[in-house]
């Protein structure tokens, strides 16, 4: 690997000062001649000079700001579209986003948020169902550096964009007792967070006010969080002797899907399967996933906005902004087999 090149390289083979090169780049170069200015972006080219960003935001006296992502996990697809929102009004904004996505370990994310402290970011979008804003308050220590949450547990105080997930619940349980479902269970996690017992309690009370019964000892059943995790689950729903089962989101039920038929159980015919999300994917199973939608780029737009609302106004009073689910009717549902 060759030496990285510096302004004051391009300087010496200009044959003007580093002071020249530095307001030429950073776009103050207006006193200069027109050659001046040419030869130094023509060596920058040829050079493949690439500048320092920490240099170049103190010349730009913090023109360009930085904002933090902290996610669970970048390979899940809901997070993916989460993030490419954040992206769509960072550019716009000329905004720098740096993401970092925990694997769903806790001390991983602790470890990220102190890194992101600790280079000065401007801002901090924090997606994450397990910390808490004493957390986040520690990490910041005396630092006041405004901070969006997502997807986080009632354990938080300040401004955060979110979806009814209690509605949610409520949706799928009337989709399924609308079809004439009466015998229906619920595919949880492993680590229960806040958001999967909103829609489980949203599920049950719609249930119940319709006179199905549910147990919540015998009618919910856990898994990882994952797509392995939906089809591991795919014995205990079969044995469970369910005509429909609401997953807590779209990963499991994907990976319920291909678990149901390996065990040459058909969907929807012998069981439905209804997610949550709206994930990309659903589109692309077989059969076509029955969902509650999310407005997951959305989320990632609102944050990012509000976020850079309050960066320019710190004085902004705090705000629970709320997004608003729906049904996407697909293929994996239907009337039970009589």
């Amino acid at each position: 690997m060759g030496k990285k090149v510096t302004i004051r390289d391009i300087a010496k083979r200009a044959n003007v000062s580093v002071t020249t090169v530095s307001q030429v780049l950073n776009g103050k170069g207006n006193r200069f001649s027109k050659s001046t200015c040419d030869k130094v972006f023509k060596l920058r080219d040829e050079m493949q000079y690439v500048p320092d960003f920490h240099a170049r935001s103190l010349i730009m006296q913090g023109s360009v700001s930085t904002i933090g992502v902290l996610i669970p996990d970048l390979s899940e697809p809901f997070f993916g579209t989460f993030v490419e929102g954040v992206q769509k009004v960072a550019r716009e904004q000329n905004v720098i986003p740096l993401v970092f996505s925990a694997n769903r370990d806790p001390k991983l994310e602790k470890e990220y948020l102190q890194q992101m402290v600790s280079r000065a970011i401007d801002g901090l979008i924090i997606a994450s169902a397990r910390m808490t804003t004493d957390t986040i308050k520690q990490a910041l220590g005396n630092l006041d550096i405004p901070f969006i949450l997502f997807d986080r547990n009632n354990a938080q105080e300040g401004t955060r964009v979110q979806t009814d997930d209690f509605h949610g619940g409520q949706i799928a349980a009337q989709h399924l007792i609308d079809l004439g479902h009466k015998k229906m269970v619920y595919l949880s996690v492993d680590k229960d967070t806040e958001n999967f017992q909103h829609r489980l309690s949203g599920f049950e009370k719609v249930l119940k006010d319709n006179g199905i019964n549910f147990d919540e000892s015998t009618d919910v059943l856990y898994s990882e969080l994952s797509r392995e995790g939906g089809e591991a689950a795919a014995k205990d729903v079969v044995a469970s002797g369910a005509t429909a089962v609401f997953c807590g989101n779209d990963d499991m039920a994907i990976g319920l899907l291909k678990g149901l038929r390996e065990l040459d159980v058909r969907v929807p015919e012998d069981i439905s399967v209804i997610g949550y999300d709206d994930i990309s994917l659903d589109e692309y199973v077989y059969p076509r996933l029955t969902t509650v939608h999310q407005p997951i780029y959305d989320l990632g737009v609102g944050a990012t906005e509000i976020l850079l609302d309050r960066l320019n106004d710190k004085d902004v009073d705090e705000k629970v902004e709320k997004f608003p689910v729906h049904l996407v009717e697909r293929e994996s549902t239907a009337r039970p087999a009589k």
